[in-house]
C-alpha cells in the first residue's frame, strides 16, 4: 500500500513558524464566525504580514 501524502498547509511566504500559526488561527476563526466571507485567507495573510512588518522582522523570521 502506498502512503498518503499530507497536503501542504497554506502558508504566507517570508514569515516564521510562529506567524504561520497565527495565520492559521486568524483564518480558522474568521471562517468559523463567518466574517469576511470568501476573503478569510486574504485577511489573515494581510494581518500576519502587517504584524511582521511592524515588528521589523527580516524575511523568514
Amino acid at each position: 500500500m502506498a502512503k498518503e501524502k499530507k497536503q501542504p498547509k497554506e502558508h504566507v511566504k517570508g514569515v516564521g513558524p510562529k506567524e504561520q500559526r497565527e495565520y492559521e488561527h486568524i483564518k480558522e476563526s474568521a471562517e468559523k464566525s463567518g466574517r469576511y466571507g470568501d476573503r478569510a485567507e486574504e485577511v489573515a495573510a494581510r494581518t500576519v504580514l502587517k504584524h511582521h512588518k511592524e515588528s521589523h522582522h527580516k524575511k523568514g523570521e
